[in-house]
């Protein structure tokens, strides 16, 4: 996970002055924190669930359940990136 950060946090800083367009920090979904999200991301992690979304980048075929888990963390991860919790 920290690799996705890092890289995401290098492509926000390409729009740079040269042209912007940052539509800036998107809301978290009701009842949710950047600390709940960062909660479930950390036991998706311990559970290995990463491999599954590379797995799944890479063509691999997946369980029902497996694809469902790695769609979650893909979830979660888009709402934790998109609110810039990570910053």
């Amino acid at each position: 996970l920290s690799c996705v950060i890092v890289l995401a946090a290098g492509l926000a800083g390409c729009g740079g002055a040269a042209g912007g367009g940052d539509p800036g920090a998107k809301s978290l979904p009701m009842g949710q924190s950047c600390q709940s999200i960062r909660s479930e991301l950390n036991r998706l992690d311990s559970r290995g669930v990463p491999n599954l979304v590379e797995k799944a980048s890479n063509g691999s075929k997946l369980s029902d359940a497996q694809r469902a888990e790695a769609d979650n963390y893909n979830r979660l991860l888009g709402h934790y990136l998109g609110a810039r919790c990570h910053v």
